[in-house]
């Protein structure tokens, strides 16, 4: 099977795993909280579990060290993310929606790993590394569905038990199509680290720069829809805020795909999204329609970009420990993503609002761009051949 159709696979499977299986929540909390199931306080927790469920994903799958063990944990956890949405159908209250997100953080954490580390070799293989850098478009048109989906739900009227069920049946659909096509994983091959590199420094660097992007960027990833309902008052324009955060996040990782690759254009672009995504957390601050609608650009146009950019720096800097790389870097990003809504928690608790939080997330993001501002050291000679 041509590498071009396991690709298309592993878009989709991200697509559904992330946008649905992950992301669902963040349309479904204006729902939840005017049926009375919850509170602000109590999203924000809900949140947090997920993320806490995404954390011990990412790190067990480090692990994941032979064919058989990559393969489980794939289909393992898109099937997870399936049946743990159309688990949710029946759900109601704070507790049984705490343990269905905590589930598919675990289950999302396992698809994206694998599916970064099977699908980004495969690419580079098949001497089509853009091709590969747009499987990380998959999540933001998954966002887009999931957010059109809860558009069409509010104009008809329904419940979020019903959205459930309609996201369950979307997911299922999408996961039969992908099943047969999916990247097969092989036996892992070493490759000796370049001499004279110090690539567990620089990898802990970008794991602290990715930990802080995960708390940045979550409080609006999370509670946008909120905002956007509370600032509409329940009408259906707020819904049209999700899909298009959605929608600009797959716009950014193909215009970050179609840049001209130079030595060390990686890092410029990480700092420059990093920086965009900052002014966009501080624009969420305005409150107003207007300023929703700016933090929806300047947040979701570098979203999966910043990812699709971290993911790619670790293999310029270690391009022998591509999975190992790719779950601590998810830890990490799952850490900080833990701490937002708990943050978001506290701040709706103390002051009855988000803004305190995205002030913390907006400064978090500023430092993250100045971590990766160019020291004097020299220049990684893997990174010269990356993408040529």
């Amino acid at each position: 099977m041509s590498p071009l159709v396991r690709l298309l696979a592993s878009f989709i499977a991200l697509m559904m795993a992330m946008g649905i299986g992950r992301f669902a929540l963040t349309p479904q909390l204006p729902h939840l909280i005017g049926e009375g199931q919850i509170d602000l306080t109590a999203a924000g927790l809900i949140a947090a579990a997920n993320y806490l469920g995404y954390f011990l994903g990412a790190l067990d799958a480090m692990f994941a060290r032979r064919p058989e063990q990559v393969r489980r944990r794939l289909l393992g956890g898109l099937w997870l993310c399936v049946l743990l949405t159309l688990a949710s159908f029946w759900a109601w209250g704070f507790w049984p929606h705490l343990a269905l997100r905590f589930g598919t953080g675990v289950a999302s954490a396992w698809v994206l790993v694998m599916i970064t580390a099977l699908s980004q070799p495969l690419a580079a293989a098949a001497g089509r590394p853009r091709l590969g850098a747009l499987v990380f478009a998959g999540p933001g048109l998954g966002i887009f569905l999931t957010g059109l989906l809860a558009l069409g739900s509010n104009l008809l009227a329904q419940t979020s038990a019903t959205l459930w069920l309609v996201y369950a049946g979307v997911a299922l659909a999408m996961l039969l199509v992908v099943l047969p096509i999916l990247p097969q994983p092989a036996a892992a091959v070493t490759v000796a680290p370049p001499a004279g590199s110090s690539p567990n420094r620089d990898i802990a660097r970008l794991g602290v720069v990715y930990a802080l992007y995960g708390v940045g960027y979550i409080i609006p990833a999370t509670f946008l829809s909120q905002m956007a309902s509370a600032q509409f008052h329940g009408q259906w324009q707020a819904d049209l805020f999700w899909p298009c955060f959605g929608l600009a996040a797959a716009l950014g990782v193909l215009l970050v795909s179609l840049r001209r690759p130079t030595p060390n254009s990686t890092g410029r672009w990480l700092i420059g999204t990093l920086w965009l995504q900052a002014a966009g957390v501080f624009a969420c601050l305005l409150g107003s329609g207007p300023g929703l609608a700016l933090g929806v650009i300047l947040c979701g146009t570098p979203f999966l970009a910043c990812m699709q950019l971290v993911m790619l720096r670790s293999r310029e800097l270690a391009p022998h420990a591509t999975q190992r790389n790719a779950g601590l870097l998810t830890a990490c990003f799952a850490v900080g993503q833990l701490s937002g809504p708990l943050l978001a928690a506290l701040s709706s608790h103390f002051s009855g609002g988000l803004q305190p939080a995205l002030i913390v997330a907006g400064c978090g993001l500023v430092l993250s761009g100045g971590l990766l501002l160019p020291r004097r050291s020299a220049v990684n000679p893997c990174a010269q051949t990356v993408l040529r």
